[in-house]
């Protein structure tokens, strides 16, 4: 997400002269297809398309070989010395680049729909794959199926046909490169003390949207969250246009704050798949049952929603120690990769209770001998 991002600056700048996009790829690869490199007229660049071991062939090349159109290379990162295909760097894979340059309105469609991910937007890209003579040609769909823009030469029929196969889930045609440009994962931190900026931070560096928002209006401010999206001076959830997909972290350090918004959080018709509590267990129980007695709800209802404690068991200490902790749990659990988390359970919680009642039974006792 971060390439994307540096690539749409660079695009802003007016220094482009070809795009370069990972197609296809066999065996081992640093990157995955969608992976974009986009090369400026001097050999500055944005955005990877290998571990560093193609880059500098491509960049080198890459306006040369478009310049009579699109066309799509082949490179093994396999260490072979006999092989035909350039490279053999010994990477373990093949990967295909599609490499267009940016004066076509093809690549200005597909760097439209780029930025238009970035604002929340999601878009489809479909590129009919230059070969023996066909020129490229491209489709740009909303996630509606609305078409935004198609080729001169591509038909009504051609998009529809793409369209509805996209729509049913039926395959595609392999010469026609499918790509989803979805917006980058969107985080609230709630809270706005010194331990949420390195969480700001690392999310940043992933390309996410991180929106902070605390009631505190001395602390929730951009300058001090120079890596998020937006600072945000409430205390109040419905201020913040909280989405299902969204994560948030709760981390205000205060018990009643962290109640009133955990319940309004979990009250709303469509709550975050993923509220990231921090604090200790036994706290963070106490904190889920009483909510759940608000709302009316089971503690198990509560739990399917919460993650705490927050963070993927990493280890190590300190502020920076528990952001990676936090962001990498997101990572996993936005990525479908989370094989294991805390995650509290009611069981969990039950015993918790359990046991904070019976250590104020054990103090009553013993404060009547």
């Amino acid at each position: 997400m971060m390439d994307r991002r540096r690539i749409v600056q660079q695009w802003n700048r007016g220094a482009a002269a070809a795009l370069v996009t990972l197609v296809r790829a066999e065996g081992s690869s640093y990157r995955a297809p969608g992976a974009h490199l986009l090369i400026g007229p001097h050999g500055e660049f944005s955005g990877s398309i290998s571990g560093g071991c193609l880059e500098a062939e491509v960049v080198r090349k890459a306006t040369w070989m478009a310049r009579n159109g699109a066309v799509v290379e082949r490179y093994s990162t396999l260490f072979d010395d006999t092989a035909e295909i350039p490279f053999g760097l010994g990477c373990g894979g093949i990967v295909d680049l599609l490499i267009e340059s940016t004066d076509s309105p093809e690549c200005h469609a597909f760097i439209q729909a780029a930025e238009a991910s970035l604002d929340h937007a999601v878009r489809i890209a479909a590129t009919w794959l230059p070969h023996e003579g066909r020129a490229l040609r491209r489709a740009v769909l909303s996630s509606t199926g609305e078409v935004l823009f198609r080729s001169e030469s591509l038909t009504s029929t051609d998009v529809a046909k793409i369209a509805d196969a996209l729509a049913t889930g039926s395959a595609v045609d392999p010469s026609i490169y499918i790509e989803h440009l979805c917006p980058p994962q969107r985080l609230f931190v709630l809270g706005a003390g010194d331990d949420a900026k390195p969480v700001v931070t690392i999310a940043a560096l992933l390309g996410w949207n991180v929106i902070v928002a605390d009631g505190r209006a001395q602390l929730a401010r951009i300058d001090r969250f120079p890596g998020a999206q937006s600072a945000i001076a409430t205390a109040s959830v419905e201020d913040l246009g909280i989405a299902s997909k969204d994560c948030v972290v709760l981390m205000t350090h205060s018990y009643e704050q962290d109640r009133t918004l955990l319940t309004a959080l979990l009250r709303s018709g469509a709550p975050p798949e993923y509220i990231g509590l921090l604090g200790a267990s036994h706290r963070s129980s106490l904190l889920v049952h009483e909510t759940a007695a608000i709302l009316g709800r089971t503690v198990a209802e509560c739990c399917a929603r919460i993650w705490s404690p927050v963070g993927l068991d990493l280890g190590g200490d300190g502020p920076e120690a528990i952001a990676l902790a936090v962001v990498s749990e997101i990572q996993a659990w936005h990525n479908g990769k989370l094989a294991a988390s805390r995650r509290l359970t009611a069981e969990r919680v039950a015993e918790q209770i359990a046991n904070r009642i019976s250590a104020r039974y054990l103090q009553t006792e013993c404060a009547s001998r």
